[in-house]
């Protein structure tokens, strides 16, 4: 466990992905530790090199030598981000660490470049349950005679509060493991935290962010549990009301810890948020340098064609990292009429032909005779084809054939779209209104050409016919 000396005071964490990339600080919540942010460590460390702390007088860090308070430990990770990052990183906070996160935003706005805030105090106040268990324990915690009090009867006690505390945290259908919760609840009564866990709690009620999330101008994917009892929904109404730009999602049969109980969807919601190359489960698995780059340089040529028209730089990122690349000999075939309908194409480089079977006469429908094909079109980098298959999942009209030169492209599936479609309604709406423009375009095209040739046709009539 890597431990940094900032401003004097020793901050342990866990480190994971590639130590030269952009990082990631993750920030845990009250009661808590590094622990609580392992369901996402390994899926961001694909991209990022992720730093998740123990905040001072949890998990292996020791307490500040004065009373902690949220714009305490906020500056002491601006600090730590100096020491350790040569650029803005991206914070992901929990509960208090998401009140943290927008403390250091606030007052750092450069140094934060995005963020992902699950469950975030916002308000301090937390919820009436809470409240009423929690806070008195708080009160009695506060002095060193209480602290005695309190870890005296500690085993009794710590039965009686898992009971009472799981409904407070958890959903009724939660998917969280034994194994993983009975580690969230080791955390929440590690010995000798009583002063800090005292702190803490009414250090968030005298930060009240209320008023001031307006000033915020980070962009940020906020994650809320719907059944979230300890950080209630009240607190995301003041998001919204205060801060419109912010992404709020709301996640079903979840409470506070939306990440532990609804993993695949959180790190789904995430995944598209911050532009990650996988859709799957797989992690701790870094994506290499060279295809970081090649994620970056298809976002950049996504501005300049047809599908990525109006998304903005983060959009496209996200985008550019569902696309598959695939390139292509002179003449190769990239998919037959007869082939697969799950996909749509965006010319990268070269260019693609598109090739069409002949309406065969009737005279001529020797069913033995090979098809003969025409070429219809050639498409140019930024322009797309298979759109309207890979939506309907209908049979295709063309052959899809690189050019003389060869050809890149880049392949959107069906499944990935979906995906999209299903964790970014922003972007998967721009996505399809850039689709539909698209395909009217070429219709508009198309019909012009047959209007065209009509007129030609017309034109050689009224021709031979005054000939004659």
């Amino acid at each position: 466990m890597p431990t940094y000396e900032v401003n004097g005071q020793e901050i342990c964490t866990l480190e994971e992905g590639r130590p030269h990339r952009q990082k990631a600080i993750l920030i845990h919540g009250w009661s808590s530790s590094s622990y609580a942010m392992t369901p996402l460590s390994g899926l961001l460390s694909q991209r990022f090199s992720c730093v998740s702390v123990d905040l001072p007088g949890y998990g292996q860090s020791p307490p500040l030598s004065e009373p902690a308070t949220i714009p305490a430990y906020a500056d002491l990770l601006v600090s730590l981000v100096e020491k350790i990052s040569d650029g803005p990183v991206v914070l992901v906070g929990h509960s208090m660490g998401g009140m943290i996160g927008l403390t250091m935003a606030l007052r750092h706005t450069a140094l934060v470049e995005r963020m992902v805030l699950i469950c975030p105090t916002i308000t301090g106040r937390l919820s009436r349950t809470i409240n009423t268990l929690i806070s008195p324990i708080n009160v009695v915690e506060r002095f060193a005679i209480g602290q005695l009090l309190v870890s005296g009867v500690e085993r009794a006690y710590v039965g009686i509060t898992d009971r009472l505390m799981r409904p407070v945290s958890f959903a009724e259908r939660t998917g969280i493991t034994e194994e993983e919760y009975f580690h969230l609840r080791k955390d929440a009564r590690r010995p000798g935290q009583g002063r800090v866990r005292a702190q803490c709690f009414f250090a968030m009620r005298h930060n009240d962010l209320t008023a001031r999330l307006q000033e915020i101008q980070t962009p940020a994917l906020t994650i809320w549990g719907a059944e979230d009892n300890t950080v209630p929904l009240r607190d995301a109404g003041v998001l919204v009301d205060e801060w419109p730009q912010a992404n709020l999602r709301i996640i079903p049969k979840a409470g506070h810890w939306p990440h532990f109980e609804r993993p695949k969807v959180t790190r789904r919601l995430v995944a598209a948020y911050l532009g990650l190359p996988l859709l799957s489960d797989k992690l701790h698995a870094p994506v290499g340098d060279e295809e970081l780059e090649q994620i970056q340089e298809t976002a950049r040529f996504l501005a300049h064609s047809g599908l990525g028209n109006n998304l903005n730089m983060a959009q496209r990122l996200r985008l550019a990292a569902q696309l598959q690349q695939h390139t292509y000999a002179a003449y190769h075939s990239i998919i037959a009429e007869s082939g697969g309908a799950q996909e749509l194409y965006l010319v990268r480089d070269g260019a693609v032909e598109v090739w069409s079977e002949l309406d065969r006469n009737e005279n001529q429908g020797d069913p033995g005779m090979t098809a003969a094909m025409r070429q219809v079109s050639m498409l140019k980098p930024g322009e797309v084809a298979g759109e309207l298959s890979m939506l309907d999942e209908g049979a295709r009209t063309a052959d899809l054939i690189a050019g003389p030169e060869g050809a890149t492209v880049l392949s959107l599936s069906r499944e990935r779209m979906l995906a999209i479609m299903e964790d970014d309604p922003e972007l998967s709406s721009q996505l399809l209104w850039n689709l539909a423009n698209i395909m009217s375009q070429r219709v508009r095209f198309v019909l012009w050409q047959l209007k065209r040739a009509q007129q030609k046709a017309e034109a050689e009539r009224a021709s031979t016919s005054s000939l004659s």
